[in-house]
């Protein structure tokens, strides 16, 4: 009876994947989340290409379930990047594979304004992975994007905008289901007072 509850003992912590001073066993694996990968097509993107290559890069050394990669051919990818002479803009995802293809329209009069490629091109990659803007925060934050102006050039998501993108791809069958809508993100400052 006594060899049992030591084993039960020394078995527990195991299954829980903490250690205990009784005797040496084997801690069970950490279970995690499988790991989606998302390819991308920037064959459209022309000047483009550094950035989107360093936001993808920004992203996969942030996320934890969710990868960015070239895709073998356009039509295979999820999402395309696509070099316009307009704002920004960008399908809300979050996209998966096998599902509707998302598109980045990355805007040269953002950068004509003053604002970083590889910001604009990290930004507008986390549209595609389910991010809102949040125009009020920090330069900190990617998904701030034109906010905090065009001296923010930092390019990489926050613990919590990455924590946010593991989240929307751990439930992946209810996220398959939402309405993509398109962001665009432009911004122009009020209209000065006229005087009457």
């Amino acid at each position: 009876m006594i060899k049992r509850i030591v084993a039960v003992s020394a078995l527990i912590p195991a299954m829980l994947g903490v250690t205990s001073g009784v005797a040496s066993a084997q801690s069970a694996p950490k279970a995690t989340a499988a790991v989606v990968t998302l390819t991308y097509d920037a064959s459209q993107a022309a000047q483009w290409a550094s950035a989107i290559t360093l936001g993808a890069q920004n992203w996969n050394g942030a996320l934890h379930n969710v990868r960015l990669q070239p895709a073998s051919s356009r039509s295979s990818a999820n999402f395309v990047y696509k070099a316009t002479s307009g704002w920004p803009q960008t399908t809300l995802g979050p996209f998966f594979p096998g599902g509707s293809r998302g598109q980045v329209q990355l805007g040269q009069e953002a950068v004509d304004e003053g604002y970083d490629m590889t910001r604009i091109a990290a930004h507008e990659t986390g549209h595609i992975l389910g991010l809102p803007d949040h125009y009020t925060g920090p330069c900190s934050e990617l998904m701030s994007g034109h906010g905090p102006g065009t001296s923010c050039t930092n390019a990489k998501p926050t613990a919590a905008e990455a924590a946010q993108v593991d989240r929307n791809y751990a439930g992946r069958i209810a996220a398959r289901t939402a309405n993509h809508q398109i962001v665009i993100d432009i911004w122009s400052a009020p209209a000065p007072a006229r005087a009457h």
